[in-house]
């Protein structure tokens, strides 16, 4: 599904929010502004057809609820279900998962290459007992670097495009109480991040360029 016209502008201005808090604010005509919000555009636009792609190619995953897409505001967020990557308890890959990380490697490799990935993992709240992981934090580092040594070694990404991060129990979608949400709970979320360096250098560059003259004042 392609954004429509008050997705896309929602979605800029959370974008352009997290470069700098709620104190950041556009000024209508000023061209440094202009020129944000253009870059900003096409970098949702990009994220855009790089959902749909990832729709038409995850199909199949996506009706049997092992896959979602949202766009948020850090990015295009491409959830995986645990189980469908892990064995309970473990961090090797599933073989049978491979064909479901090719697909989202090619997306990532041929039509985002300017972009970065952030791979997290996320566990349910089931204290770690048998697994010989010292706690839920191992555990979802261990998976989200499986992941990204997949992405690496058998897919060609380049490492400097990839980063892992462990979240642990601690940022849960869904209920631990009850079996469906720990599920959905224990995941692996890849994030395709927008490229805010660029417009951050343009906003320091403009505030250099215009300290002089504040000093005049």
């Amino acid at each position: 599904m392609k954004f429509n016209l008050m997705s896309k502008f929602f979605l800029i201005t959370l974008l352009s929010l997290s470069l700098a808090g709620c104190t950041f604010i556009f000024q209508r005509g000023r061209r440094s502004d202009v020129q944000k919000i253009e870059e900003l555009s096409r970098q949702v636009n990009n994220l855009s057809e790089a959902k749909t792609l990832l729709e038409d190619r995850l199909n199949q995953e996506i009706k049997d609820k092992q896959v979602k897409l949202q766009m948020m505001e850090k990015g295009l967020v491409i959830t995986v279900v645990g189980d469908v990557l892990f064995d309970s308890g473990k961090a090797k890959i599933r073989p049978e998962a491979y064909p479901l990380l090719d697909k989202v490697a090619l997306v990532l490799n041929e039509n985002v290459p300017q972009f970065n990935i952030g791979i997290e993992g996320h566990t349910d709240n089931v204290p770690i007992r048998f697994s010989g992981w010292k706690s839920n934090w191992d555990l979802a580092s261990a998976r989200s670097l499986s992941v990204l040594h997949y992405f690496i070694d058998k897919r060609g990404i380049s490492p400097e495009r990839l980063s892992a991060i462990s979240y642990g129990e601690y940022q849960p979608v869904a209920s631990n109480d009850i079996k469906e949400g720990r599920q959905l709970n224990r995941r692996v979320e890849m994030v395709i991040l927008p490229e805010l360096t660029k417009v951050k250098e343009g906003k320091a560059k403009e505030a250099a360029l215009k300290e002089p003259e504040e000093n005049l004042k």
